[in-house]
């Protein structure tokens, strides 16, 4: 009879700026190595619609207001990884956002006998981001989306998927915003780069090529912390 290796749940950091694709790329991570994509938002609305105890501590802040503590969050996110679903991995994505967030979260995983295994960064040029953003807009009918240079509808003016001839645009998706957005983004994560890189744990991978290759190399890196 061979001996039952039992295996830690894997937990990856998803780092990336607005933009760099890291939604599309955690969806494609949870199809393929069956991890569970976690994020801060996703994580309070959950919480607060099951009414668990943390949940309720955290409607509580929200309702007067207030910023949810680190506190609050570590409790939320403790509560969600003892969940069965999450027994092959998580990706974190929007936590942790400082390195105070990033030091609870290691004193959380240690008490689990669990690490961060890998904590990957999406590299991106602002500029590109930038043109990237701040020509996107949908069809207001049924949500399909477009871009001004790298996806426009085969008519113009009406949406290839309904026939629809109303789109919307989001009004932070503009440059000035964007760029804001982008500055705001490197000063908040650069010390978790720091962070992460002194625990030999962070990767970089180039996020400006096609969204396969960038999902090859995301795979590359998951392998060797789910197997």
């Amino acid at each position: 009879m061979k001996d039952v290796v039992e295996t830690t749940p894997a937990v990856l950091i998803l780092l990336g700026p607005p933009g760099a694709g890291k939604g599309t790329q955690a969806r494609m991570l949870e199809n393929e190595f069956g991890l569970v994509q976690l994020s801060t938002g996703d994580l309070l609305r959950a919480a607060v619609a099951a009414g668990t105890e943390a949940g309720k501590r955290a409607k509580a802040v929200m309702e007067a207001g207030e910023l949810v503590s680190d506190d609050i969050v570590i409790a939320i996110l403790r509560d969600r990884l003892a969940e069965p679903d999450c027994a092959r991995g998580v990706i974190l994505d929007g936590f942790p956002r400082t390195t105070v967030q990033a030091a609870a979260l290691d004193e959380l995983l240690a008490a689990n006998g669990q690490k961060i295994d890998a904590a990957i960064s999406l590299e991106v040029e602002d500029a590109a981001m930038v043109t990237r953003i701040s020509g996107r807009y949908t069809c207001a009918g049924c949500g399909e989306g477009y871009h001004d240079t790298f996806k426009t509808p085969e008519q113009s003016g009406t949406c290839d998927k309904c026939g629809g001839t109303e789109f919307k645009r989001r009004a932070d998706d503009n440059a000035e915003t964007v760029a804001s957005r982008l500055e705001a983004y490197h000063a908040q994560t650069a010390p978790l780069i720091a962070y992460y890189d002194d625990k030999d744990v962070l990767k970089r991978i180039d996020a400006m090529g096609e969204i396969d290759e960038i999902a090859q190399g995301l795979a590359n890196i998951v392998k060797g912390a789910v197997n």
